[in-house]
């Protein structure tokens, strides 16, 4: 008879050929519906429930625990981490009819979505202008012209309410599921099963925030006596930061932006585990409105052989429109840092190698945005960041600048996602919702973190609250932002600089490899050998701009002993750019290679 550790083995071999092949049916599909191509929805959600399904199988996870008893103590600790996997997911009968439904509700909402006329009323000729939201966004942010400013806020307004009727369907249907599963509201079934954290947790380390940073708030009234309308919001954006996206637009040039994030991994030593990207970067007509990061191969063993993975990750952004380059290095650093946490993966089972539950969302984005505050430093910018025409590179005079004018404001630096976070866990817990009051809701909280002459239903475009996955799901950010200050002080700390520094790569690929066999809180505290706080956060937001500066200085002196990183860029990976199913470019001759052929088809566009 074969040996329980036999059996074990076997089992938990079954369990990962049959679960990636399920995972990666729905990702193939998901990638794409989401880059435009609809006529798949309908297998989509097929995929989608026989994926949830499998997760909810209360059979398989009998027989895991049937075959504890005999195995080996790293067997015992892989049947742990699958029953830690399908606690996240057993569904009662009434449950997954629940989900069904919340399914194809979600799938109708993206498809309405995708397919929707964005644009606005042009003030002087009254003819509607064809723009998306994000593009309105960078308008108002952009355009000199108030009144066009006006325009593009009152039609973001417009199609911010949208959909909320379905939202409010959506938020009673989530409950529903999460009352099925034990739990008061979707958002406490959210934090317990994927952050396993509490909201007193959460929320006790957002209000000390919220509290030690609010005086900022006065600091805005004053700026508007000196900018009188500043507190309008479609003038804000531009009065305190328009001329600056203005002045940095010819640093960011999105045709460099391939050989810089190239360049400035591989001089980190951050690579991507043998595995395959796939980067669609371009806005267009019915893609997915948010940029994301997924992978459908996940990181495996077949025959004993670890196997590498692949990510597809996107953006919108909009070619040779003003501060959108900007964007799109932000999405190579956010999004690269998304990929090479999982791809670096070296654990063996499939179920903790993917961005789903047991996978921490607040560790998860601890990766991305600890890339992507790389690429927002002075000191990245000062050896990076440079004039494509004149080869100049980005001056310290402009960084300076703009501390002084926006270093009132800098205390407030989480507020969009503590609003966020607030409005949500509000919205969960309103007994007796109907749209009148979730409109409410969304311009009360918009109002205690922003302070502007107009209220907004700004929070109801946001497209993670209309997503099962990605709703009740934005704490991560804050407390990964929390988590990113704290890491970025241990590493200025302890080596006196960050960026083209191999050895923060190293310290990092060593918690990427564990994947997500850990908690949040557990990740932070190994990384960062504190526990996570808000600490760090609010000592460097409450700098006085004289210590900012002083401090800007240091490590910029300090970078200029590390020698540019000048070898062929190799991160590791098969790369394809794509424009929804055209393959633009590829880097099997080379990363470079591929970069200039993408920037020729770019000025081609």
């Amino acid at each position: 008879m074969e040996s329980t550790e036999k059996q074990a083995l076997s089992y938990l071999n079954l369990l990962n050929t049959e679960y990636h092949k399920l995972h990666k049916a729905y990702e193939d599909l998901f990638w794409t519906s989401y880059m435009g191509d609809h006529s798949v929805d309908k297998r989509l959600n097929t995929a989608l429930k026989k994926r949830d399904a499998f997760r909810a199988d209360a059979s398989l996870v009998k027989k895991l625990e049937g075959l504890k008893d005999g195995a080996s103590k790293e067997t015992k600790t892989r049947i742990g981490y699958w029953l830690w996997f399908f606690s996240c997911y057993q569904t009662p009968p009434a449950g997954l009819v629940i989900k069904e439904k919340i399914d194809k509700l979600e799938g109708e909402v993206q498809s309405k979505w995708s397919k929707r006329k964005e644009g606005y009323i042009d003030p002087h000729t009254k003819k509607f202008v064809l723009a998306s939201s994000n593009k309105m966004g960078t308008i108002m942010v952009t355009n000199g012209d108030e009144q066009v400013r006006r325009a593009c806020f009152e039609a973001r307004e417009k199609s911010s309410v949208q959909f909320t009727p379905d939202l409010v369907k959506l938020i009673k249907l989530r409950n529903e599921f999460a009352r099925a599963m034990g739990f008061k509201d979707f958002y406490d079934y959210k934090l317990s099963t994927v952050d396993r954290m509490t909201k007193a947790e959460v929320f006790g380390l957002f209000d000390k925030i919220y509290q030690k940073t609010k005086y900022a708030i006065k600091n805005i009234e004053k700026l508007e006596k000196k900018m009188p309308g500043l507190l309008k919001p479609w003038n804000f954006g531009y009065m305190m930061s328009g001329d600056f996206i203005k002045e940095e637009d010819p640093y960011h040039q999105f045709s460099e932006a391939l050989p810089r994030w190239g360049r400035s991994f591989a001089a980190m030593g951050i690579t991507f585990g043998g595995g395959s990207l796939g980067l669609d970067l371009l806005e267009r007509k019915g893609k997915y409105h948010n940029g994301f990061c997924h992978y459908p191969d996940l990181v495996r063993t077949e025959k004993g052989r670890l196997m590498p993975g692949s990510a597809n990750f996107t953006c919108n952004m909009v070619n040779g429109q003003v501060g959108s380059g900007y964007q799109g290095y932000h999405t190579l650093f956010h999004e690269g840092g998304h990929a090479a946490d999982r791809l670096n993966a070296e654990t063996i089972d499939v179920c903790v190698n993917h961005e789903y539950a047991p996978s921490s969302v607040a560790w998860a984005e601890t990766q991305s945005m600890f890339c992507d505050s790389v690429f927002g430093s002075v000191d990245w910018a000062s050896r990076y960041a440079k004039d494509e025409k004149t080869g100049k590179s980005y001056p310290f005079e402009l960084f300076e600048r703009q501390i002084k004018k926006l270093h009132p404001t800098r205390p407030l630096a989480l507020n969009g996602i503590m609003m966020v976070t607030d409005f949500e866990r509000q919205a969960y817990e309103m007994k007796d919702l109907t749209v009148d009051k979730l409109k409410l809701l969304a311009r009360k909280t918009y109002a205690k973190f922003y302070k502007r002459a107009v209220p907004s239903h700004y929070i109801l475009s946001i497209p993670h609250i209309y997503s099962f996955e990605s709703s009740a799901y934005y704490h991560g950010y804050g407390l990964a932002e929390l988590a990113v200050f704290q890491w970025r002080y241990y590493f200025y700390n302890k080596y006196g600089y960050i960026v083209d520094n191999p050895k923060v790569g190293e310290e990092m690929k060593k918690v990427w490899r564990l994947s997500a066999t850990r908690t949040f809180t557990d990740f932070v505290k190994m990384a960062t050998k504190r526990p996570i706080s808000a600490d760090a956060f609010i000592r460097d937001v409450t700098m006085t701009i004289p210590q900012v500066l002083e401090r800007a200085k240091q490590r910029i002196k300090r970078l200029e002993r590390v020698k540019p990183y000048k070898g062929p860029i190799k991160l590791d990976a098969k790369i394809r750019l794509l424009n929804g199913k055209e393959e633009i470019a590829n880097n099997k001759k080379s990363f470079e290679d591929m970069s200039a052929k993408y920037k020729a088809w770019l000025e081609r566009k």
